[in-house]
């Protein structure tokens, strides 16, 4: 059965309101597996560390699975010191989002996330080799790759997951951006990434909204949203769908979607319902169909 997963949270969300945030996730999201971990940042990660123990347990206790997952950057000595530290636990599984994270692993059971560039079969085949059990693909991936690459990696006995809900990341860079925006330097930042709970908007010279800035990463403006598109990757080999953690009621988001994947409700009904809980904010599912990612496809335009 297809899982519906939650990815780590993004963004600089303060301690009180990621304890609050998984406590409901825990008691109320229909969801089968919940990604823990600091990924953009590892300033941010002091600020939540302690709480994490207890989360596991609340969320384990909520009949979730916790996957922890890994830096997408690694730069600095303490980073390096903290992925490698990740990399030795047995329990919970790991998920792996730098080179960094592999050699430190080795070939022990790992998970691969969506930063590892897992594009094409060949990728997908050493990554197996190497001790990968689940792969989950980049955003950007159209339709038909995502089937080619779904298919190589249920063949070698990998999970494979695809974001269906959520801002997609489009880059990570050494710089801090959000602390450039306001005059700091990324090590005097003052943690103002904390002030844009889902990311700071960057519009153009036309004051057009375009992207979104996160800390180091630079993130869509729009949701990803292929709730039209569940039953083309269920039928492609895709066995588990993740929703990203955004500023909005998650608890409601993954009901819709386990709605569908359940057949309690239609397609139409569920895309209106997430209308009305991301009101201001466009929806995107341009990648799937190797358009640009900004776009929204009719998927009956497509058939």
């Amino acid at each position: 059965m297809t899982k519906l997963t939650l990815g780590p949270i993004a963004y600089h969300w303060s301690a009180e309101r990621r304890r609050d945030f998984y406590a409901r996730i825990a008691d109320e999201a229909p969801i089968d597996e919940v990604y823990l971990g600091e990924v953009i940042c590892s300033k941010r990660e002091p600020f939540f560390h302690d709480d994490i123990p207890d989360t596991i347990d609340r969320l384990e206790r909520g009949g979730k699975r916790v996957i922890l997952s890994s830096l997408a950057e690694v730069m600095l000595k303490r980073e390096r010191k903290a992925t490698a530290d990740l990399a030795d636990l047995e329990t919970p599984e790991i998920e792996i989002n730098n080179a960094a994270g592999l050699h430190a692993r080795g070939r022990r059971p790992h998970r691969i996330g969506p930063f590892m560039n897992a594009y094409n079969e060949a990728t997908i085949a050493w990554m197996a080799r190497h001790g990968a059990t689940h792969v989950c693909l980049p955003t950007e991936l159209p339709g038909p790759s995502i089937t080619c690459a779904a298919k190589a990696a249920r063949d070698l006995g990998l999970g494979v997951e695809v974001q269906v809900f959520g801002r997609a990341s489009l880059a990570v860079s050494a710089r801090c951006y959000h602390a450039r925006a306001h005059g700091r330097t990324k090590d005097n930042c003052q943690f103002v990434c904390e002030e844009d709970a889902d990311g700071m908007p960057l519009r153009t010279r036309d004051d057009s909204p375009i992207l979104r800035v996160n800390g180091i990463q630079t993130q869509s403006e729009s949701y990803v949203n292929l709730m039209a598109e569940l039953g083309r990757l269920i039928a492609g080999g895709i066995t588990h769908l993740r929703l990203m953690p955004q500023a909005a009621d998650m608890v409601a988001v993954a009901q819709a979607f386990r709605a569908v994947l359940e057949g309690a409700i239609d397609i139409p009904q569920a895309e209106a319902e997430l209308s009305m809980l991301c009101p201001d904010v466009p929806f995107s599912n341009g990648f799937f169909y190797g358009e640009a990612g900004y776009r929204r496809i009719a998927a009956s335009s497509q058939v």
